[in-house]
């Protein structure tokens, strides 16, 4: 179950991320509401993971895969671009999120 908390984790905190640019800086209330709850949501299942995960290993694989899925949501969305180097970048979080998740000891499985 831990894998399934922490893919919900994800997912709200990559909705209510990519719903942040649309409560202009918190003064629209409907879209300012609906990212407060997906981040208690995220914060909520992140918690539920950490009864079986190591929070360093957690937040990694949370933290990793949030950022790479908002730039693409960036990138689809709202047409923003990356040069080489934010590619290469977003490319060595993902990989990172793969070792740890292939070769940590420390991640139940």
């Amino acid at each position: 179950m831990h894998w399934l908390y922490l893919c919900i984790a994800i997912a709200a905190e990559v909705f209510a991320t990519s719903c942040l640019k649309s409560t202009e800086g918190f003064t629209r209330l409907t879209p300012s509401i609906v990212v407060v709850i997906g981040y208690v949501i995220a914060f909520y299942f992140l918690s539920l993971s950490l009864r079986t995960l190591p929070i360093g290993i957690a937040y990694a694989i949370w933290a990793g895969l949030g950022v790479a899925l908002i730039v693409l949501i960036g990138w689809i969305v709202y047409k923003q671009t990356l040069d080489l180097a934010g590619i290469i970048g977003v490319v060595f979080i993902v990989l990172g999120v793969v070792i740890i998740n292939l070769f940590s000891k420390v991640i139940p499985h």
